[in-house]
């Protein structure tokens, strides 16, 4: 088969020809500009922020994501019921696992092989598993900090916890102002592209057609809020999840003696080692950067993004959601993310000599996991792909609006109806759809980077508060398992493991956290009578 960059890149080549021409160079002007500076912010900064924090959180929460890994499963699967006017635990993990397992799952994994090689995934992997614990810690503190919505849900997330935690509502709004952008524009604007480009090489559908089609899916969804988002991606993303599973599955089957190979080329290219898996930058620098920033836009642990979906689930105690998000980050990374990269390293369509000989050609990982599978399973797949990538992408946008409105619900009030957000966001499908993938990617890298080190700093100062809520758990959980105690219910008020006066009153004993929690028991005792 022809060399993947060259066989793709001529699929694109009909475009200069198109009236849409003119809008490709003027989004490829400024790309370079944003990928230099957001190589700069990960490189020096980021990557080492990231792992370094995770590392932190993981020791002091005794290797969270390891010791207490049935705990996270168990939160889930206990989590499916919900009670009318709110938001379940599993409904906060389908919205967040929305948002995580779409483009950054197909694409940008790709993205990372082609321009770090296949040591870019050893470094997701690395980002990934300490950033379950960094996910427990965001996720936690969402909760801790939560407050109430006219609604009925929760709102919370960092910009809430940076200002009654910190008590910095400068920074707060700053961030609200950044999270808003990246996910009501940016990261809305990089998942259309990928839908645009896989219409236009799978269907020959041209991306202002898709555009249109997006714009009038999209609109009436986006207008009904965060509920019906959270209805939608509660169904969507498990048949995602499992279709795609299913894909790769027969492909693993198909070349099970060549996944060892595999796996070591990944280690190999992760520090170099291997000269002919050096990726286009080439060596450790480039699987290092191309593998951290495609391993953060993929599970977003720490980035300070999923906190905000956390904050509006129905628990009893914060640290279950805790538990959910952790989980979230390793099915993302470790599972989906693994798959992807093996997929492409087995399918003999990834070629790292053309990946070296033509950085130009980056736009071609657009369709790389697609023409990968299609070369395993035959030409029929590609329309499956199509329709998998579709979903996966479209679901992210959905998940990412509900980040949006949440922010926009701190900066304006919440009462607030935010018609301005929702339009920005059909706007930036129609953007989106017509700019060039480098430009929207290596924007999305940058604004994230800023917002993440936001975060990270943030989570760090407030880590105390999620270590306190661990403890509590634990030490009710011996209680339960000894009997002494029936349930496991946090109150922060005069709590012996919490390091000074949680603010608010929502997790008192008669706060609107247990409240809303015998809300649902009694509405589903209604439900199971009747």
């Amino acid at each position: 088969m022809q060399p993947v960059l060259a066989s793709l890149t001529s699929a694109t080549s009909s475009a200069d020809n198109s009236w849409v021409a003119p809008l490709e160079r003027f989004f490829d002007g400024g790309a370079k500009i944003l990928d230099d500076a957001a190589g700069y912010l990960f490189l020096y900064l980021l990557a080492w922020l990231l792992v370094l924090g995770g590392l932190y959180f993981t020791v002091r929460t005794g290797f969270v994501q390891l010791r207490l890994f049935p705990y996270m499963v168990r939160a889930i699967t206990s989590s499916r019921d919900s009670k009318e006017g709110g938001i379940s635990s599993f409904q906060a993990f389908a919205v967040g696992l929305a948002s995580r397992v779409g483009t950054g799952n197909i694409v940008g994994v790709a993205i990372a092989i082609t321009m770090g090689g296949p040591g870019a995934v050893f470094w997701m992997w690395i980002v990934a598993l300490v950033g379950m614990a960094t996910g427990f810690i965001e996720a936690t503190l969402a909760q801790l900090y939560k407050v109430t919505h006219p609604d009925g849900t929760f709102r919370g997330g960092p910009a809430y916890y940076i200002q009654r935690g910190l008590g910095s509502k400068p920074a707060a709004r700053v961030f609200a102002v950044v999270i808003t952008f990246v996910f009501g524009f940016a990261y809305e604007a990089t998942q259309a592209n990928t839908i645009a480009a896989t219409m236009k090489k799978t269907f020959s559908i041209e991306p202002w057609m898709t555009a249109v089609a997006l714009v009038v899916i999209t609109t009436p969804i986006i207008f009904k809020g965060i509920k019906s988002v959270a209805v939608v991606s509660e169904w969507l993303v498990p048949i995602m999840t499992v279709v795609y599973a299913l894909i790769a599955v027969a492909i693993l089957v198909l070349h099970f003696g060549a996944i060892p190979g595999a796996i070591l080329s990944i280690f190999e290219g992760a520090f170099g080692i291997n000269a002919a898996f050096a990726g286009v930058a080439g060596g450790f620098t480039a699987a290092l950067l191309h593998g951290t920033r495609r391993g953060l836009f993929s599970n977003e642990a720490g980035e300070g993004s999923v906190p905000n979906i956390a904050a509006t689930a129905t628990v009893a105690h914060p640290v279950q959601q805790g538990f959910v998000q952790s989980l979230g980050v390793f099915v993302d990374t470790i599972v989906v993310c693994t798959v992807t990269a093996l997929i492409v390293l087995l399918s003999g369509v990834y070629d790292s000599v053309a990946a070296k000989a033509a950085p130009e050609a980056a736009d071609a990982a657009n369709t790389l996991t697609s023409a990968s599978v299609t070369n395993v399973l035959g030409g029929w797949a590609q329309y499956l792909m199509a329709v998998i990538i579709f979903v996966f992408a479209y679901s992210s946008l959905l998940g990412n609006y509900t980040y949006a409105q949440v922010n926009m619900d701190y900066l304006q009030g919440k009462q607030h109806k935010h018609y301005a957000l929702r339009a920005m966001i059909i706007v930036a499908t129609a953007v989106g759809s017509l700019s060039t993938l480098t430009f929207v990617w290596n924007l999305s890298d940058l604004v994230m980077g800023a917002m993440t080190v936001i975060n990270m700093v943030s989570i760090l100062a407030l880590g105390s508060w999620a270590f306190g809520a661990l403890r509590d758990w634990e030490a009710q959980r011996r209680a339960v398992e000894a009997g002494e105690k029936d349930e496991i219910r946090f109150i922060a008020t005069d709590n012996p493991y919490l390091p000074g006066t949680l603010p608010g009153d929502v997790w008192t004993v008669d706060g609107a956290a247990h409240a809303a929690i015998t809300e649902r028991r009694a509405a589903l005792e209604e439900a199971s009578g009747s």
